[in-house]
């Protein structure tokens, strides 16, 4: 019996020894996976800071390019606009020379004056205006002059020319889209009319019009009145600009 107690607590003492190894051997694995771990969070801190850091940078990035989008909107986008000046030329018989690089004149956008006439850029919605302002006398010295014309009416047109009239006649294709008639005065008898002084009066107009590009824009007036055309700058002009 007592060989067998020994054996049995042999057995035991093997027993407890194995298992305080097994423990012992145990504490270098656990603190290996402790250092594993402290790496493996390390690594996703600093991944988490380099992503913010991009997304920080990308967003800069994204503004900077937003904001040189918007600017070149901003240009491309520019309103066409002319504003044109106008002069008495004794050589022309149905209008006043118009001027662009005068006084407050100015083109914009791809409006521009070619042969003395304003041509659309593109198709759109724009404003068209356009005053003449004359200087006349309403006195005369001949009796007979002031029956047959006692008023002395002051005109002013607008036209257009387009190749969507359909017109074969290129005379034909100017189509009035702006007119006005305005009375100045009545015509007096004087026996000096020049001590009578003059009449200064404007004629203005204005309106919305859907033009196409390559449509044209001319001014006429009555050759009569030409001579006594108001060329001071800010009072006879013609004008347009997009809406």
């Amino acid at each position: 019996m007592e060989g067998e107690w020994k054996v049995l607590l042999n057995d035991a003492d093997d027993a407890q020894e194995t298992r305080t190894r097994t423990l012992q051997d145990g504490k270098p694995s656990s603190k290996l996976a402790a250092a594993l771990l402290t790496f493996t969070l390390c690594l996703a801190a600093a991944a988490a800071v380099l992503v913010f850091n991009r997304h920080v940078e990308g967003s800069g990035q994204g503004e900077d390019s937003f904001a040189l989008h918007h600017t070149l909107r901003q240009i491309s986008n520019v309103r066409a606009a002319i504003h044109l000046e106008g002069e008495y030329n004794p050589d022309m018989n149905t209008s006043v020379e118009w001027k662009s690089m005068v006084d407050q004149s100015h083109s914009q956008g791809g409006l521009k004056l070619n042969n003395n006439e304003i041509v659309i850029p593109q198709n759109g919605l724009y404003f068209i205006y356009s005053q003449a302002s004359f200087r006349v006398s309403c006195s005369s010295g001949d009796k007979d002059d002031a029956t047959p014309n006692p008023m002395v009416h002051l005109s002013h047109t607008v036209q257009r020319w387009s190749d969507t009239y359909g017109y074969s006649n290129a005379e034909k294709s100017y189509v009035t889209i702006l007119h006005s008639v305005r009375t100045a005065c009545q015509k007096t008898f004087s026996s000096d009319p020049d001590q009578e002084g003059s009449w200064f009066s404007a004629v203005y107009m204005g309106a919305v019009f859907n033009l196409n590009e390559g449509d044209r824009l001319k001014t006429v007036m009555q050759e009569k009145m030409l001579p006594h055309l108001e060329d001071e700058p800010g009072k006879t002009f013609f004008g347009v600009f997009a809406l």
